[in-house]
């Protein structure tokens, strides 16, 4: 007995003595897209942030491609020291899960939750020539003219383009899917008129929604969004059609227990600073503070049954 109260104290104390010391050198974010992109962007605020708050340069190493593959494997094998985090994305941690046969990482094993950081939400989006003005309207002119309108997003098995089929299958409609590599080129064809719809994150469309040169139809968010608040939620019109993208942090397996509860701590003080807030709401993100490593592990474990059922309801085969 005495033992193991002493075993649970050294822990204890070892655990406090680590993170007053933590971090001693630099702290590394790996980032599963490339520089300029809305991950890459947003991982480089809240680390400029946290360095100055630490003390401690916090370094963004981006891993692009491969649908978010290496880098989220480069995460997962990294050291689980406290110093090496992962920026994660909705496609890394829940969706290549059910759209590949195997992965060589396991996200539900390999990495621990640490903090929420936003949210974004899916916008339909149309070119202004187009004769609907609410989703509605999209879908009786796509019912007039079946296979007609083109959508653009950005491939079969992207968030995007399995929200795209996910619409199709819940509104009885026929878009034409046409794949992009990557968001600009499909909203630039959407703007010139080469495609009609356009199925992608709120942060990548806000941009061109403020110059009219798209008109936004609906969000993907269960609730309305700050900033788009005139557009209604697709939940309003089919319930349950609630799906995100986000972006949380989180860290290999084996990290001590005390870094995670204060990086936690501090990324929520950074979130919950106004400038960082108002930067956050300028790039189309929806920022609800850090929350809780718990309450992170309860939402991706929710997010992992609700993008399972709708690879199921698209008939999207794992390749």
């Amino acid at each position: 007995m005495r033992r193991s109260l002493l075993f649970v104290y050294l822990l204890f104390f070892c655990n406090v003595v680590f993170s007053q010391e933590w971090p001693a050198r630099p702290v590394k974010f790996i980032v599963s897209q490339a520089p300029g992109t809305s991950p890459d962007i947003t991982a480089r605020l809240i680390a400029d942030r946290l360095s100055k708050l630490w003390n401690q340069q916090v370094v963004v190493e981006n891993r692009p491609g491969g649908q978010n593959v290496p880098g989220a494997q480069a995460a997962a094998k990294s050291a689980p020291d406290g110093y090496n985090f992962f920026y994660a994305t909705t496609a890394a941690i829940v969706s290549n899960p059910v759209t590949f046969k195997a992965l060589p990482y396991d996200p539900a094993k390999d990495f621990v939750p640490v903090a929420m950081i936003a949210k974004s939400p899916m916008v339909v989006a149309v070119n202004p020539s187009v004769p609907a003005k609410t989703l509605a309207e999209l879908i009786a002119l796509d019912k007039a003219q079946p296979g007609k309108l083109a959508a653009a997003n950005e491939g079969a098995k992207t968030f995007s383009g399995m929200m795209s089929q996910l619409l199709n299958h819940s509104a009885g409609m026929q878009l034409l899917q046409v794949p992009y590599n990557g968001v600009t080129p499909a909203i630039q064809d959407t703007i010139a008129g080469r495609t009609q719809v356009v199925l992608v994150s709120s942060a990548a469309l806000l941009p061109f929604l403020k110059r009219n040169e798209l008109r936004p139809l609906a969000v993907s968010a269960g609730k309305r969004v700050r900033g788009l608040e005139d557009v209604p939620t697709l939940s309003e019109t089919y319930p349950g059609f609630e799906y995100v993208g986000w972006f949380a942090l989180l860290a290999p397996t084996g990290t001590p227990p005390a870094v995670i509860q204060r990086v936690n701590r501090d990324m929520d003080r950074v979130l919950s600073d106004p400038e960082i807030a108002q930067r956050l709401f300028d790039f189309g993100l929806v920022n609800e503070g850090a929350g809780t490593p718990e309450s992170l592990n309860e939402f991706l474990r929710a997010e992992r049954d609700r993008w399972a059922k709708l690879v199921k309801q698209i008939g999207l085969q794992p390749e």
